[in-house]
């Protein structure tokens, strides 16, 4: 049967029950969030055991679990669902006033403190029916980005970690330490001494997934004494205040850090790489005039955040 003979059979419906199904894990619960009775959900079980040859739910005691199989397909199920959203979602000709679309970004929490703020902040304006998704991303979807960004609007995050892709520079930021106030042992700037004899507060740290500034002090010839490590920017000034731990944030959170209390920014040793934050996207995406506005309304506000930043580093 040729792959066109076999799509022309296919009921999309089914793929939707199938996501709730993975997603609910069980029948009664995938009902519910579809809104439809149980024994026609049961039916399209049954039609999706038929189809695939697997049960997808198997009972275990009082209760069910994913087989392997559909433990498999949950990931796929979901990047399905949302390119055919997707393709329905499209329009002839698009206002930006009259539209509801959903744009899905990955990104961290600072990105979304800063840019995904400013472009919330503008879209309300000029658009207040579009709706944004952030959703953190993590090691594994930054290493797969070129496949998750099929199915997703875009990626936040700096040069350096993604390559052969569509992008657009937003704002540039700067890294500086922070520091207890308490802290009698750092003055206004680390030392390379404050970098090696005190315990560090770092994010990520794995191999694939770390922060230029602290590769780079590393590159210096300093090995960081890490007693904390957190996938968060938003979260790392709470594990120093009131301890001799120190970290770098960068410079646009830096007037969050501050409204924490207890807290002091303080500049680095060495002239830290910037960061050069960018919007980055799939190339399936680039024609796409809902796609365009949405891109140029994150190129405005880059520039915003940017010269927010550049504010607070001269205050």
């Amino acid at each position: 049967m040729t792959d066109l003979a076999l799509l022309s059979r296919l009921d999309l419906n089914l793929l939707v029950s199938l996501d709730a199904l993975l997603t609910e894990r069980s029948v009664t619960r995938a009902a519910d969030r579809l809104h439809l009775s149980q024994p026609a959900l049961s039916a399209s079980l049954a039609r999706l055991r038929t189809h695939f040859g697997d049960p997808i739910l198997a009972r275990r005691g009082n209760s069910y679990e994913l087989t392997p199989f559909a433990l498999r397909l949950a990931e796929h199920t979901t990047v399905a669902l949302e390119a055919a959203r997707r393709v329905f979602e499209s329009q002839a000709s698009w206002a930006p006033a009259e539209s509801t679309r959903e744009f899905l970004i990955y990104g961290s929490d600072y990105g979304f403190t800063t840019i995904g703020h400013a472009v919330a902040e503008l879209a309300a304006e000029r658009a207040p029916g579009v709706r944004f998704r952030f959703a953190l991303h993590n090691p594994l979807i930054v290493e797969d980005a070129a496949n998750r960004l099929r199915s997703a609007d875009g990626m936040v995050i700096p040069h350096g970690f993604l390559t052969e892709l569509p992008y657009a520079d937003l704002w540039h930021d700067r890294w500086v330490g922070i520091v207890a106030e308490e802290n009698t042992a750092v003055g206004d700037t680390f030392t390379m001494e404050n970098m090696s004899d005190l315990p560090w507060v770092m994010n990520y740290q794995s191999r694939s997934a770390f922060t230029s500034a602290e590769r780079q002090v590393q590159q210096l010839g300093v090995e960081p004494r890490v007693e904390i490590v957190v996938e968060s920017f938003l979260s790392l000034p709470h594990f120093i205040a009131g301890s001799d731990r120190i970290g770098l944030i960068q410079a646009a959170l830096a007037p969050i850090a501050r409204r924490i209390g207890g807290l002091r920014v303080v500049d680095l040793p060495f002239d830290a790489t910037p960061l050069v934050n960018a919007l980055w996207w799939h190339p399936v995406h680039s024609r796409d005039p809902e796609h365009a506005w949405m891109r140029a309304l994150f190129v405005e506000a880059g520039q915003l955040v940017g010269a927010g930043a550049h504010a607070d580093a001269e205050a």
